[in-house]
């Protein structure tokens, strides 16, 4: 792991302040770029990479080939409370970059940024998380003592597996 943050701001929204929170990691693998995203192009792949203890299933059979607008239906585990997640695919732009969204889940907000670059002989993978919580103060109390941890723990593991998968040192 080259760089891990995890930032808040806010934000005004139709409803009132947000708080917004931003995780980034950057990771760098010996593997060529499009090889890299060939992997993360293939939706199943993301069962792969996701902890077991949080459960990831998915609901519906993934997409055949993710583009614009595909859509991902599965479930997970939070602390043993079934979460259903939609997510969408708003932005593709092979081999360089996507970006998910949350359309139900667990979030007020969950934006997520997968960007890949050729660096050093290899690949430069950089994820980029907006999200907030429900719940305004309440929310933001989660956040602090549990939800950033368990983001950690998330992001750590899915770090272990693409370089055990990818061939990453």
């Amino acid at each position: 792991m080259e760089a891990a943050r995890l930032e808040s701001d806010s934000e005004r929204q139709a409803t009132g302040p947000l708080k917004i929170y931003t995780l980034h990691r950057e990771l760098w693998i010996p593997r060529a770029l499009p090889h890299t995203f060939e992997f993360f192009s293939r939706a199943e792949n993301l069962e792969r990479i996701t902890p077991p203890w949080v459960r990831f299933k998915f609901r519906l059979p993934p997409p055949a080939e993710m583009t614009t607008g595909a859509h991902i239906a599965y479930t997970l585990r939070v602390h043993g409370i079934p979460i259903r997640w939609l997510t969408e695919i708003t932005k593709w732009d092979p081999p360089h970059e996507f970006v998910d969204i949350q359309i139900k889940g667990p979030y007020s907000l969950w934006e997520h940024t997968h960007r890949f670059e050729e660096k050093n002989g290899g690949t430069s993978i950089t994820d980029s998380v907006r999200y907030a919580l429900p719940f305004g103060p309440l929310g933001s109390l989660v956040h602090r003592f549990q939800v950033a941890r368990d983001l950690k723990r998330i992001f750590d593991y899915r770090e272990q597996q693409v370089t055990r998968l990818l061939g990453g040192g």
